[in-house]
């Protein structure tokens, strides 16, 4: 399984729920990585403001930096590669780089619901 890091922008914290304004992407995405960890995802956050040593040691994320800058973050890595930048990935793009298989959703009610639909 493949191992995803997300090197987030300065942050008070990495939910989204801290301060006066509560981010709902933030508190979103903070759902989906928990969702992917107990589905086996292996997931490693770090935040700018509270481990820049790991943004400046790491050779991608330096360079990405130079070039785009702090403000273009975050930067999701999958096995050291660049994934993403600039927005949180989505539950999905999460379970394809875990190798998650995502389990659809049934329709609660209509002719679909277990029935046969003919």
């Amino acid at each position: 399984m493949a191992t995803i890091q997300v090197f987030d922008p300065a942050l008070c914290c990495s939910t989204g729920v801290c301060g006066v304004e509560v981010d709902q992407q933030l508190v979103g995405f903070s759902a989906d990585v928990d969702w992917a960890e107990q589905q086996g995802a292996a997931i490693e956050r770090f935040n700018l403001a509270q481990q820049p040593m790991l943004f400046a040691e790491n050779a991608v994320v330096k360079a990405f930096l130079e070039r785009s800058g702090a403000e273009a973050l975050p930067l999701i890595l999958v096995d050291g590669d660049m994934a993403l930048a600039g927005r949180y990935p989505n539950r999905t793009e999460l379970a394809r780089w875990a190798g998650i298989k995502e389990t659809a959703e049934k329709p609660a009610s209509g002719c679909c619901s277990g029935n046969s639909c003919g």
